[in-house]
This record gives C-alpha cells, sequence and structure tokens, in this order.
C-alpha cells in the first residue's frame, strides 16, 4: 500500500486553507521554556479555530506548497517530545510509549495505532483495525488537518489535559471523535456496514454515540464524552465544545433531515438535549441541563426547559473560552431587568382598574 505522510509543504498548506490572517515567519520553534520542553508558534501555523474560518485560497495553496520549505510538524514534534520524557519519568511505561509514538513516523500512523488497539475485540483484530484507520486516514488530507485541530483544542481549552501526548494516548473524547471521522469517509465511500460497525464499537467502548453520517467540522472538543448522542443528520461546525451527556437528536420516527444544526463557536453544557431539525446559532451557549426545540439566536444565553433566552455573549466564542456560567453583574442584570418588568406590569394592571 503506497501511502505516506503528509508533507511539511502539504502539511502547511492545509492549514493555510482554513485561515487568510496566518502570517509565517521562522523559526517555528521559539525555544525551550521551564520545563524543557519547546515552545511552538502554534498560532502562526495552526491558528484555525482561533482566528476563524474562511474559504480555502486556492492560489495562496498552490504558492505555499511550491515553495522549498522547510516547516516540519510542531504538533507531532510535541508529542514525541513529551513522549520521550514520559517515558523517562515513568520507565513501566516506556515500551507502552514506544510502540504507541516513537515507533511511528507521524502523527497520522501513531493516532491508527493507538485507536486499533482502543477498539480491537476477539473478532475484530487490531492488526485489522489499524489497516481500515491507516488506509483511510492516509489517504485523506482533511483528516489529517482535523486530527491536528481537534489535538490542539484539547489542549488549549480542557485544563485537564496535561500535553499533546496524553490527549493523543488517553482522552476517549478525541479518540471517539477521530474514529467518526474515519466512519464518516466509509459511510460516503459506500461501506456503510464497515461504518456502523466501527460506530458500535466506539459506542461500547467509549461510551459515545455518533453515526456516521453526522457531519462535524474541525477544532472539536467532546469533553468528557461519556454519554454524548449525535444523530444522523446532525452538523457541527467548526470550533465547537459539547460536555458530557449532549443529545443532539430527533423528535420521532420522522425521517430526512431531523437533527440540529450546531454553528461555529457554540458551547454546549453537560446533558443538554437538543432536538429536532433546529439551529443553535454561532457562538451560542447552551447550559448544563437545558431541553431546546426551537433555534437559538446566534452569540445567546440558553438555558432551562423548556429553554429560553437568558442574555447574550460578546463576540468571543464560548467554545474557546469554555466559560460555563455567567458573570455575577450579569445576573444582577437580569434580576433587575425582571423586577422592573414585573413593576411595570402591575403599574399597567392598576391603571386599567
Amino acid at each position: 500500500m503506497a501511502c505516506s505522510c503528509l508533507s511539511d509543504d502539504t502539511w502547511f498548506a492545509l492549514s493555510q486553507m482554513r485561515t487568510t490572517t496566518l502570517q509565517v515567519e521562522d523559526p517555528q520553534i521559539i525555544g525551550p521554556n521551564s520545563a524543557g520542553m519547546p515552545e511552538y508558534r502554534l498560532e502562526k501555523v495552526f491558528p484555525v479555530y482561533a482566528v476563524g474560518v474562511s474559504e480555502p485560497d486556492p492560489n495562496l495553496i498552490v504558492s505555499v506548497a511550491n515553495t522549498a520549505s522547510t516547516l516540519g510538524d510542531p504538533i507531532w514534534d510535541a508529542v514525541k517530545l513529551e513522549a520521550k520524557l514520559e517515558a523517562e519519568k515513568e520507565p513501566i511505561l516506556s515500551s507502552f510509549l514506544y510502540a504507541s509514538i516513537l515507533t511511528h513516523d507521524c502523527l497520522e500512523r501513531a493516532l491508527s495505532f493507538v485507536l486499533s488497539n482502543r477498539l480491537q475485540n476477539p473478532t475484530l483484530l487490531a492488526t485489522q483495525l489499524m489497516d481500515i484507520f491507516s488506509d483511510v486516514i492516509m489517504h485523506n488530507r482533511c483528516i489529517q488537518c482535523s486530527i491536528r485541530l481537534d489535538l490542539q483544542a484539547c489542549k488549549d481549552r480542557d485544563p485537564s489535559c496535561l500535553s499533546y501526548c496524553s490527549a493523543l494516548l488517553y482522552l476517549k473524547g478525541y479518540h471517539a471523535l477521530q474514529t467518526h471521522r474515519v466512519a464518516h469517509t466509509l459511510w460516503n465511500q459506500g461501506r456503510k456496514v464497515l461504518a456502523l460497525a466501527l460506530q458500535s464499537r466506539v459506542s461500547e467502548v467509549f461510551g459515545v454515540d455518533i453515526h456516521p453520517a453526522a457531519q462535524i467540522g474541525d477544532g472539536i472538543l467532546l469533553d468528557h464524552a461519556t454519554g454524548v448522542v449525535i444523530g444522523e443528520t446532525a452538523v457541527i461546525g467548526n470550533r465547537v465544545s459539547l460536555m458530557q451527556g449532549v443529545t443532539l437528536g430527533g423528535t420521532g420516527k420522522e425521517i430526512g433531515d431531523r437533527h440540529p444544526k450546531i454553528g461555529q463557536g457554540a458551547l454546549i453544557g453537560a446533558s443538554a438535549i437538543i432536538l429536532g431539525n433546529i439551529k443553535i446559532g454561532e457562538g451560542a451557549m447552551v447550559g448544563a441541563g437545558s431541553l431546546v426545540m426551537k433555534d437559538v439566536p446566534p452569540h445567546s444565553m440558553v438555558t432551562g426547559i423548556p429553554a429560553k433566552v437568558i442574555g447574550y455573549v460578546d463576540n468571543q466564542d464560548p467554545s474557546l473560552t469554555m466559560k460555563h456560567d455567567a458573570s455575577k453583574e450579569f445576573f444582577k442584570q437580569v434580576a433587575i431587568s425582571c423586577k422592573e418588568a414585573r413593576s411595570n406590569v402591575a403599574s399597567k394592571d392598576d391603571g386599567s382598574t
């Protein structure tokens, strides 16, 4: 099977496809930090979900691909260095870290190894799964870009994520999402039985149920991920963060387009239930435990059963800040507004009588 990892130029070109604000400067490595780890200017190489998404510029892609750039893969470099340091700190894990990361020549192959070993069972062997994952990922440049954006999302947004290496090895939300990307590709290729088999194993092993036909963007964080359910016709935009227990479901036995559409930059709180072919606007925040059955305006905050708009967030995507609660000042203003509204209603009632 002839396949290769992303070349330096191609990998950089893919990162360019998501932004027009990127200005590349050398060096990519700033220097070591206090822990001895090199600090990468990832915002210069991989700023996708942080600075916004735009349509790819074909001329820019061609010009970058034709240059003699010496850019490497900073995330993969960081993963390898972290694995080496962890092997030194915990020798008992050295064989595991070597087999999972250090023996591989790129992130794609390492991820394929990790996923295949997490999902194997007595009748679906790790070697078979490794072939499936490698064949899809190594030939799909969009997935190659997505796995890095999702890894960066874990590192940036999850305060418990210690490193890129730990996200790659241990975070089941990341694993479930990357398996879905492979299953989605297989589904679109007509290999639906195999795609459903992967969905079933992910549900068994990780407790995450994502239909292979669901469309999911880049820079996604499934935080904790346990109990997440995403239906067949659901669409999730770029830079979205979903907490545990989130359901993007239908409302009955209807067929066709029947699942929610989540705008980019949205933050969906724990155990939120969003039902039907409705739209959650860009940069919106859905509070934990909410039941949403109507469209949610962009950059609004909704909560409750049924969910209602309680205010609006600023222009910064809540999925990036991961702030699930409004400020004390905000709720003070809400309380004052409600009190004034009740007073106005009471005054009108007194006047009419």
